[in-house]
């Protein structure tokens, strides 16, 4: 059982020729978890990478160049220490609260067309979840692959104050393939599973069946028209 706080998360709603932005900040803690984030328009800017100890931008490379100053990182550390300790207060404050509990939702899809063969993309999105921590498990034809998959970090429904993640894994598309995304929360009494089959039809073969009846049937045609017609003639 875990309890957590978000300490701030910040939504600053400002205009940019008549385009309205919003800016993230998010400082999130529990006994065993830690997140420092920045961004805009739910799309993350930077993040507090506390394993490598250093801040990292996630910008993508179309973006306009952008950096955090120097000791963004060193600020989330204390950000993080003073999160703990108003933690630690608000729950004795709060004579010990239980933990609220809200089930995720998931689905499954892939980022592209699938095509046989061809490198692909699946995507697990779990959302409306607190608190938040979740295990989450792929398989492939009931083989654990979850090494092979990339789990994003935490974010917040701002409508709601549940949160939200998205797990992928890479795959390409073999006919009969079946691909599985588990999440285990603590409000679920078993795991919730959605799965996602490879199941692409061949291109084009429903036209190449009618083309190939219809040109049968002409033939046959023929034949009994030219039957017919010989037939007539041979009796004059």
């Amino acid at each position: 059982m875990k309890l957590c706080l978000i300490l701030a998360c910040a939504a600053l709603l400002y205009t940019v020729s008549a385009v309205k932005y919003q800016d993230l900040a998010l400082t999130f803690c529990s006994d065993s978890e830690r997140e420092k984030i920045y961004g805009i328009d739910g799309e993350e800017k930077w993040h507090a990478d506390f394993s490598l100890e250093k801040g990292v931008m996630t910008l993508p490379q179309f973006a306009d160049p952008f950096s955090y100053e120097e000791g963004a990182y060193e600020g989330a550390v204390s950000d993080i220490k003073i999160c703990r300790t108003s933690l630690g207060r608000a729950i004795k404050a709060n004579n010990y609260p239980s933990i609220p509990r809200v089930a995720p939702q998931s689905s499954v899809y892939t980022k592209s067309s699938v095509q046989l063969g061809s490198r692909n993309t699946l995507i697990c999105h779990i959302t409306g979840f607190y608190p938040p921590h979740v295990e989450v498990t792929w398989t492939r034809n009931n083989v654990n692959v979850t090494d092979e998959a990339n789990l994003s970090r935490y974010y917040p429904n701002t409508e709601d104050s549940t949160f939200k993640l998205v797990t992928t894994l890479s795959f390409t598309p073999e006919k009969g393939d079946i691909y599985s995304c588990s999440v285990q929360h603590t409000a679920l009494d078993r795991a919730l599973t959605k799965t996602w089959e490879v199941d692409v039809e061949l291109p084009g073969v429903g036209a190449s069946v009618f083309c190939g009846v219809g040109l049968a049937g002409g033939l046959l045609g023929v034949a009994v028209g030219t039957f017919f017609l010989i037939k007539g003639n041979n009796c004059n």
